[in-house]
Protein backbone atom coordinates (compact mmCIF):
# COMPACT_ATOMS: atom_id res chain seq x y z
CA UNK A 1 0.00 0.00 0.00
CA UNK A 2 1.04 3.70 -0.60
CA UNK A 3 0.35 6.08 1.32
CA UNK A 4 0.84 9.88 1.25
CA UNK A 5 1.49 12.01 4.43
CA UNK A 6 0.77 15.69 3.93
CA UNK A 7 1.49 18.64 6.57
CA UNK A 8 -0.49 21.18 4.97
CA UNK A 9 0.53 25.05 4.61
CA UNK A 10 -0.34 28.12 2.95
CA UNK A 11 3.10 29.02 1.77
CA UNK A 12 4.91 25.27 1.96
CA UNK A 13 3.29 21.94 2.47
CA UNK A 14 5.52 18.63 2.97
CA UNK A 15 4.67 15.42 1.91
CA UNK A 16 6.28 11.84 1.82
CA UNK A 17 5.94 8.92 0.25
CA UNK A 18 5.88 5.39 1.86
CA UNK A 19 4.99 1.69 0.81
CA UNK A 20 3.87 -0.24 4.00
CA UNK A 21 3.47 -3.89 3.78
CA UNK A 22 1.94 -5.12 7.36
CA UNK A 23 5.01 -4.28 9.34
CA UNK A 24 7.28 -2.53 6.96
CA UNK A 25 7.79 0.93 5.59
CA UNK A 26 9.44 1.61 3.37
CA UNK A 27 10.59 4.81 2.28
CA UNK A 28 9.72 6.42 -1.75
CA UNK A 29 10.01 9.87 -1.41
CA UNK A 30 9.38 13.62 0.47
CA UNK A 31 9.78 17.25 -0.75
CA UNK A 32 7.89 20.37 -0.14
CA UNK A 33 5.69 22.51 -2.61
CA UNK A 34 6.37 25.94 -2.55
CA UNK A 35 3.86 28.50 -2.93
CA UNK A 36 5.59 31.89 -1.74
CA UNK A 37 6.25 32.90 -5.14
CA UNK A 38 3.02 34.04 -4.89
CA UNK A 39 2.71 37.22 -2.86
CA UNK A 40 -0.87 37.54 -2.93
CA UNK A 41 -2.74 34.40 -0.22
CA UNK A 42 -5.80 34.19 -2.96
CA UNK A 43 -3.44 33.38 -5.85
CA UNK A 44 -2.07 30.19 -3.93
CA UNK A 45 -4.93 28.23 -4.01
CA UNK A 46 -5.30 27.68 -7.08
CA UNK A 47 -1.55 26.36 -7.15
CA UNK A 48 -1.97 24.16 -3.56
CA UNK A 49 -5.08 22.24 -5.63
CA UNK A 50 -3.18 22.18 -8.36
CA UNK A 51 -0.13 20.81 -7.02
CA UNK A 52 -2.14 18.26 -5.08
CA UNK A 53 -3.61 16.46 -8.03
CA UNK A 54 -0.27 16.24 -9.07
CA UNK A 55 0.99 14.58 -6.11
CA UNK A 56 -1.54 12.01 -6.29
CA UNK A 57 -1.26 11.77 -10.46
CA UNK A 58 2.82 10.92 -9.87
CA UNK A 59 2.84 9.33 -6.76
CA UNK A 60 -0.28 6.76 -6.76
CA UNK A 61 -1.31 6.30 -2.84
CA UNK A 62 -4.26 4.08 -1.69
CA UNK A 63 -4.50 6.63 1.04
CA UNK A 64 -3.48 10.02 2.45
CA UNK A 65 -2.86 11.06 5.27
CA UNK A 66 -2.89 14.65 6.46
CA UNK A 67 -1.76 16.66 9.69
CA UNK A 68 -5.30 17.79 11.49
CA UNK A 69 -5.21 21.85 12.14
CA UNK A 70 -3.44 22.88 15.14
CA UNK A 71 -4.49 26.13 17.56
CA UNK A 72 -2.52 29.20 16.48
CA UNK A 73 -2.20 32.64 18.12
CA UNK A 74 -3.26 34.51 15.11
CA UNK A 75 -7.19 33.80 14.09
CA UNK A 76 -5.64 35.49 10.37
CA UNK A 77 -2.82 32.24 9.84
CA UNK A 78 -5.17 29.97 11.12
CA UNK A 79 -7.96 31.20 8.64
CA UNK A 80 -5.39 31.24 5.84
CA UNK A 81 -4.08 27.45 6.98
CA UNK A 82 -7.94 26.14 6.69
CA UNK A 83 -8.49 27.66 3.11
CA UNK A 84 -5.34 26.27 2.07
CA UNK A 85 -5.99 22.56 3.64
CA UNK A 86 -9.56 22.97 2.42
CA UNK A 87 -8.07 23.33 -0.85
CA UNK A 88 -5.86 19.89 -0.47
CA UNK A 89 -8.81 18.00 1.05
CA UNK A 90 -10.76 19.16 -2.53
CA UNK A 91 -8.07 17.84 -4.83
CA UNK A 92 -7.79 14.55 -3.07
CA UNK A 93 -11.15 13.68 -2.68
CA UNK A 94 -11.73 13.62 -6.56
CA UNK A 95 -10.03 10.39 -6.39
CA UNK A 96 -9.35 9.32 -2.94
CA UNK A 97 -13.06 10.28 -1.14
CA UNK A 98 -13.51 7.80 1.91
CA UNK A 99 -9.56 7.19 1.72
CA UNK A 100 -8.34 10.60 3.13
CA UNK A 101 -7.25 9.99 7.43
CA UNK A 102 -6.58 13.18 9.66
CA UNK A 103 -4.25 12.82 12.53
CA UNK A 104 -3.67 15.32 15.67
CA UNK A 105 -0.15 16.95 15.43
CA UNK A 106 0.22 15.56 19.37
CA UNK A 107 -1.07 11.86 17.91
CA UNK A 108 2.01 12.08 15.06
CA UNK A 109 4.96 13.10 17.78
CA UNK A 110 3.37 10.69 19.96
CA UNK A 111 3.55 7.62 17.79
CA UNK A 112 7.24 9.07 16.27
CA UNK A 113 8.73 9.81 20.17
CA UNK A 114 6.36 8.50 22.48
CA UNK A 115 5.19 11.70 23.60
CA UNK A 116 2.90 14.37 22.15
CA UNK A 117 5.17 18.08 22.61
CA UNK A 118 8.47 15.83 21.39
CA UNK A 119 10.48 18.76 19.48
CA UNK A 120 10.69 18.95 15.52
CA UNK A 121 14.35 17.63 16.22
CA UNK A 122 13.41 14.66 17.87
CA UNK A 123 11.13 14.02 15.18
CA UNK A 124 13.76 14.23 12.55
CA UNK A 125 16.19 12.10 14.37
CA UNK A 126 13.44 9.49 14.42
CA UNK A 127 12.63 10.16 10.75
CA UNK A 128 16.26 9.80 9.72
CA UNK A 129 16.71 6.63 11.48
CA UNK A 130 13.54 5.03 10.34
CA UNK A 131 14.30 5.26 6.54
CA UNK A 132 18.13 5.77 6.49
CA UNK A 133 17.85 9.40 5.08
CA UNK A 134 20.82 12.06 5.96
CA UNK A 135 18.19 15.31 5.88
CA UNK A 136 15.38 17.29 5.38
CA UNK A 137 14.56 20.20 3.33
CA UNK A 138 11.85 21.71 5.96
CA UNK A 139 10.48 20.57 9.24
CA UNK A 140 7.36 20.44 6.77
CA UNK A 141 8.42 17.77 4.90
CA UNK A 142 9.82 15.86 7.66
CA UNK A 143 5.90 16.56 9.37
CA UNK A 144 4.46 14.96 6.46
CA UNK A 145 6.93 11.46 6.94
CA UNK A 146 5.70 11.44 10.69
CA UNK A 147 1.77 11.95 9.82
CA UNK A 148 2.43 8.81 6.40
CA UNK A 149 4.26 6.98 9.15
CA UNK A 150 1.54 7.36 12.04
CA UNK A 151 -1.14 6.63 9.32
CA UNK A 152 0.85 3.17 8.68
CA UNK A 153 0.99 2.58 12.32
CA UNK A 154 -2.40 2.75 12.99
CA UNK A 155 -3.09 0.36 10.47
CA UNK A 156 -4.78 -3.02 11.86
CA UNK A 157 -3.59 -6.53 11.28
CA UNK A 158 -6.27 -7.03 8.73
CA UNK A 159 -5.03 -3.86 6.61
CA UNK A 160 -7.51 -1.35 7.36
CA UNK A 161 -7.92 2.00 8.85
CA UNK A 162 -8.16 2.17 12.31
CA UNK A 163 -9.68 5.25 13.48
CA UNK A 164 -7.66 6.24 16.02
CA UNK A 165 -8.89 8.89 19.27
CA UNK A 166 -6.32 9.63 21.48
CA UNK A 167 -2.79 9.39 21.99
CA UNK A 168 -1.40 6.21 20.93
CA UNK A 169 -4.10 4.10 20.83
CA UNK A 170 -4.19 1.18 18.21
CA UNK A 171 -1.54 1.58 16.66
CA UNK A 172 1.32 -1.23 15.80
CA UNK A 173 2.86 -0.71 19.40
CA UNK A 174 5.55 -2.90 19.53
CA UNK A 175 6.84 -1.66 15.57
CA UNK A 176 6.95 2.03 17.42
CA UNK A 177 8.80 0.59 20.67
CA UNK A 178 11.03 -0.85 18.65
CA UNK A 179 12.23 1.70 16.22
CA UNK A 180 12.01 4.55 18.95
CA UNK A 181 14.85 2.18 21.41
CA UNK A 182 16.99 2.42 18.54
CA UNK A 183 16.80 6.42 18.93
Amino acid sequence: MIILGVDPGSLQTGFAVLEWNKKKIKYLASGTLKFSKFGNFLDRIGPIYNESISLVEKYQPDEIALESLIYVKSPTALIKLAQARGSLCAAFSKTHAGRIFEYSPNLVKSTAVGHGHASKESIQKFLKLLVNKDSFETFDESDALAVAVCHALSRSDKGEAIRVKGKGRGMSKSLAHAIRKEI
